[in-house]
């Protein structure tokens, strides 16, 4: 079942639902309805992942960023960065990209989103992982992400063509519940690649052969080098252009390239082959300018330079010098002489793709409005018999889906040698990793785990003063084994309970218990001390009165006659009052007249 909500704070979780914990929670933050600022906000299970971190082209400082303004930045466990993957390759080019995006920003210190030393301070922080190409650029990446056997697949921006270098994005092995998919170009189709590169070349070398100049504004990297590529190799089969320069002048473009030129094995299989002759990134018939000051501006040539958008640097200065000469020609990768390299799907290649994983659920980001509208609406005709969802939540508009989550528990080791009968008890430690559970035998604990095991031994003293026989025979109503314990192994009188606890007679009107701690051992410990407490409240109390308190006693009660006899006889006379000695040694008056 799935859902979307409007926009509101995602701080908060909603603690009333009644099945919060099977709640997934997909919240674009960026990249709703929209083409840039790509950031995908996810929460499972208590774990919280966001995917890529992007701005928007067309703003700067903090308003290019994502709507961090609706989720709390602390609680997410993991950035997933999709465009440029952390692989070795990547990291390489990470800090020019950063670096050259601080130097070329025109906002004010107070605007920048960071700084060189926020750049030095996260390069700590990034993991190298193994992962599979998607054709976009050099270490671009998609993420399935499994969480309590939840799949969701975040394709990040992707291609199915194998370009001039690299290779078409791979089919993931397991088909995802959730697919959140990129839509850049809805509805639209790509002419195929051959035709193309075909029409750039003859673009180019028209205007040349008219004595014309091209300029190729483009993406310092990725596309910078696919373009050079296809150039360098044109140039190599035509030989009436090799003395035509070709220029690149960007300095990141420049520095990107020694990366490329090391990365071969991240490449297609076209250009590994080549590369056992001669490395394709070194090129033979382009040379890199440094700055506007040492370009000799005379005859035909072609300079390729950042930024793609003309909006400043010297691509700005070369079409504003050059643009009013009809001889001459911009062409800007789907723009001006419209040819598209893009390395985005088209929907030919959307299409197959959900084809070949089926989703059940398919959540649209990182297009504009009306072409994802489009789109959903065609792969909604598309999927009609399978009931696939296919949403396209807007900016900080949340998709809540539910999921029913089975436990299941795996025996490993000693436990897993013998298949049980149906209705027999297994018996092992039940351990969670994450949101798998596995039985084990307690020895095999530190086989399978990073845990270990440890026996606790404990001993109390407890005062007793009745008979120690007397506890035994109570301990016998209340287990069945109570067993007397030779001296010799428990150097005193003791017996032991069901072989989980010993008690032991002390000194001095005290018994002590000895057991090892685990549930079962501290469950009959409790119940013998309570026994024991119980016992000692029943005996009753024996008072021994000393030998002088008897005497004294005694020599009181002689007094008492006494004085009780001289007070008869003076009321009666002596004759009248004699003594009686009665069985007991007690004394009883007697009067005459009685």
């Amino acid at each position: 079942m799935a859902s979307t909500r409007p926009p509101q704070s995602l701080k908060r979780s909603d603690t009333s639902l009644t099945r919060e914990g099977d709640q997934l929670i997909i919240t674009p933050l960026g990249a709703g309805n929209e083409v840039g600022r790509s950031g995908v906000y996810m929460s499972y299970k208590g774990k919280t992942i966001l995917f890529d971190c992007g701005i928007h082209p067309a703003y700067s400082g903090m308003a290019a960023l994502p709507y961090f303004d609706e989720i709390d930045p602390s609680t997410i466990d993991v950035l997933l960065v999709t465009q440029f993957f952390m692989t070795h390759a990547i990291k390489a080019i990470y800090k020019l990209l950063l670096s050259d995006y601080v130097k070329v920003s025109k906002v004010s210190v107070e605007d920048m989103l960071y700084d060189e030393q926020d750049i030095l301070r996260s390069m700590d922080k990034i993991e190298i992982w193994p992962c599979p190409w998607i054709c976009h650029v050099l270490g671009a990446a998609m993420f399935m992400v499994d969480i309590a056997g939840v799949r969701v697949l975040y394709t990040g921006d992707y291609s199915r063509e194998e370009h001039c270098h690299l290779c078409a994005a791979e089919i993931p092995q397991f088909s995802p519940d959730i697919c959140i998919i990129e839509s850049t170009y809805g509805v639209q189709l790509h002419q195929p690649r051959n035709v193309r590169e075909k029409r750039f070349t003859n673009v180019i070398h028209s205007t040349i052969s008219q004595g014309g100049r091209v300029l190729i504004p483009a993406f310092a990297l990725g596309r910078a080098q696919k373009l050079l590529l296809i150039l360098d190799e044109y140039w190599s089969n035509h030989p009436e252009l090799h003395n035509i320069p070709i220029y690149y002048t960007s300095p990141l473009a420049k520095r990107c390239m020694a990366i490329y030129q090391t990365y071969i094995n991240s490449m297609n299989e076209r250009i590994r082959n080549q590369f056992a002759n001669s490395n394709p990134f070194d090129f033979k018939h382009i040379s890199a300018l440094k700055s506007i000051e040492n370009f000799n501006d005379v005859g035909s040539s072609v300079v390729m330079e950042s930024p793609s958008g003309l909006q400043s640097g010297l691509s700005r200065q070369l079409f504003e010098i050059w643009c009013s000469d009809k001889k001459n020609a911009c062409v800007i990768p789907r723009y001006v002489h419209y040819i598209s390299f893009s390395a985005h799907a088209d929907f030919a290649q959307t299409s197959t793709f959900l084809k070949e994983l089926m989703p059940p659920n398919i959540i649209l980001v990182h297009g504009e409005a009306n072409e994802m509208r489009r789109l959903k609406q065609k792969l909604i005709t598309q999927f009609a018999f399978r009931n696939t969802k296919i949403i396209s939540p807007k900016n900080c508009q949340s998709v809540k889906m539910y999921f029913n989550s089975e436990k299941m528990a795996k025996t490993i080791g000693r436990v897993a040698e013998k298949t049980p009968e149906v209705g027999e008890t297994v018996s092992g430690l039940l351990v969670k990793k994450a949101f798998t559970y596995q039985i084990m035998a307690s020895d095999d604990l530190h086989v399978f785990s990073q845990l270990s095991t440890a026996n606790i031994s404990q001993r109390i003293t407890i005062a007793y003063t009745g008979a120690f026989g007397v506890l035994k025979h109570r301990l016998k109503q209340i287990f069945e084994s109570v067993e007397s314990l030779p001296d010799e192994e428990s150097e005193g009188p003791a017996f032991g309970v069901h072989e989980r606890l010993t008690v032991k007679y002390e000194l001095e009107k005290h018994i002590s218990l000895h057991w090892r701690s685990d549930p079962i051992s501290d469950m009959v410990f409790d119940s013998v001390v309570a026994l024991v407490l119980n016992i000692s409240r029943e005996i009753p109390k024996v008072v021994v009165e000393s030998e002088e308190a008897t005497k004294t006693e005694e020599e009181n009660s002689k007094k008492a006659e006494k004085v009780v006899h001289a007070l008869l006889v003076s009321l009666l006379g002596d004759g009248e009052v004699w003594r009686e000695w009665e069985t007991g040694d007690k004394c009883r008056l007697k009067c005459g007249a009685s």
